[in-house]
């Protein structure tokens, strides 16, 4: 179920982040954000991380979760703690990660993108239902 649970909310990452990265390419015209700041965050500087659009980099994230936590509610793999300890570690980066890009959004680029703000609860709603699958799964191995 905690992995079904991840797998959904990455899911909904993708669509968030790759309404933004069809922003940034081009795509899309304006940003439908109402509070003015979702165009200012993503035509910063900052909005390119490694050459490429930080969504971009958002859809290959949420899509590899997406596809671990996917594979982790397979028969062979759900009893499988490797899966959980992947998801705890990748999600661990997203949220290091979303963490430096809101303290870019507050203090550098003051400015607030709510499509930006959604995936940050998003990721870090992966990270928690992340670690508690980790948990359980010591629980378990542990025989409490």
């Amino acid at each position: 179920m905690r992995r079904m649970l991840i797998a959904a909310l990455a899911l909904i990452g993708v669509f968030v982040a790759l309404y933004l990265t069809l922003y940034k390419m081009g795509v899309i015209g304006h940003l439908a954000c109402g509070l003015g700041g979702c165009e200012r965050v993503n035509t910063s500087k900052w909005a390119i991380f490694a050459g490429a659009p930080v969504a971009a980099w958002g859809v290959a994230f949420y899509t590899t979760t997406f596809v671990v936590a996917l594979i982790g509610t397979s028969p062979s793999w759900i009893d499988r703690r490797e899966i959980a300890y992947v998801l705890a570690g990748m999600s661990f980066v997203g949220v290091a990660f979303t963490a430096w890009l809101t303290y870019l959004e507050l203090f550098v680029i003051e400015a607030i993108c709510k499509y930006c703000v959604t995936s940050a609860v998003i990721v870090t709603a992966i990270f928690i239902v992340s670690i508690a699958d980790v948990a359980m799964g010591n629980r378990l191995q542990s025989g409490e």
